[in-house]
């Protein structure tokens, strides 16, 4: 019988580990998240043992936070994807890594921005290659939206910590005082007094943070946005590419960056860190004229504010 069947039956915590049984079960769901969601794939990516992986993805599906789908008849093949329960597992998924990164590989001082050459900014900048999960978000309207136009234009998703219009929610307490917050309306306006020069380079922009769709409406209607916010409230997005954030007030917020996707969704370059949040956009602004004409990216990595670009 498991201990959470005992003296902790009416706690949540312990019905939750009962299910999250150990860390190899955490990784399974952090990389189905990821796209990761076949059973060879995932082996080798976790480099555990097939017995254990086999035990932990049935346990998952038995749980009903996993769901096999079949993709091969002879022999039979699945694809392993998260159900509804699942996706409500990511928040956790993101508030654990937000908490390693800030208090165990970190000093513990949230901050918007990260260190050049820091193992986070190494991770974001990993992302280039990588395929923007396929996953659907709210936008400012509440509509449910893919976070990249596949298929058309290239894409500029701007991460940004917040942004919020006068006369509403105010910035949660002691945001000035955190490193890389400050700069979103800069960095909004500047994409906006941009946009048909991106349009014209033929990309789109869209803004993402983690507020709630109607503070992104109030804001894109008080700034005069041209393009849309999408709101990852529900880190479907940030688990999927375990994005950086930091904890301000008790939200989770992202740090602040940049991520320039293809027309197949496929992620060619990364800023970040972003020291001069007007500044990134103009350097944005040159690459996707450069790649967008079928240019070739310089191959050295980028610092600070240059986008880092596929080799």
């Amino acid at each position: 019988m498991k201990r959470a069947d005992l003296a902790d039956a009416d706690c949540g915590i312990a019905q939750a580990l009962s299910v999250i049984g150990d860390w190899w079960t955490f990784l399974v769901v952090r990389d189905v998240a990821g796209g990761i969601t076949r059973f060879d794939q995932l082996q080798r990516e976790l480099g555990v043992s097939r017995r254990a992986l086999a035990e932990r993805l049935a346990g998952l599906v038995a749980h009903g936070v996993l769901e096999k789908r079949l993709y091969c008849d002879r022999p039979p093949r699945y694809d392993y994807l998260l159900t509804a329960k699942g996706e409500a597992l990511l928040p956790a998924l993101i508030a654990l890594q937000e908490w390693g990164t800030t208090h165990v590989m970190g000093d513990g001082v949230p901050t918007a921005t990260s260190k050049d050459g820091s193992a986070e900014v190494r991770r974001v900048r990993d992302l280039v290659g990588r395929k923007v999960p396929d996953v659907l978000i709210q936008d400012h309207h509440g509509r449910r939206v893919p976070a990249t136009a596949a298929g058309g234009p290239w894409t500029v998703l701007y991460f940004f910590p917040g942004a919020y219009a006068p006369g509403g929610q105010g910035y949660p307490p002691g945001w000035g005082d955190i490193p890389g917050a400050a700069g979103c309306t800069l960095e909004a306006r500047t994409y906006a007094s941009r946009y048909t020069d991106f349009v014209a380079a033929g990309a789109t922009v869209r803004g993402v943070s983690m507020q709630r769709p109607d503070q992104l409406a109030a804001f894109v209607e008080f700034a005069r946005l041209p393009y849309p916010l999408l709101s990852d409230q529900d880190s479907k997005l940030a688990a999927g590419l375990l994005l950086p954030t930091f904890r301000a007030a008790g939200s989770v917020h992202f740090r602040r960056f940049t991520l320039l996707a293809d027309p197949a969704a496929v992620i060619r370059a990364v800023q970040f860190p972003i020291d001069d949040p007007a500044g990134s956009v103009d350097a944005m602004l040159a690459l996707v004229r450069q790649l967008a004409a079928g240019g070739v990216p310089p191959a050295r990595p980028s610092t600070g504010d240059e986008p880092a670009p596929v080799s």
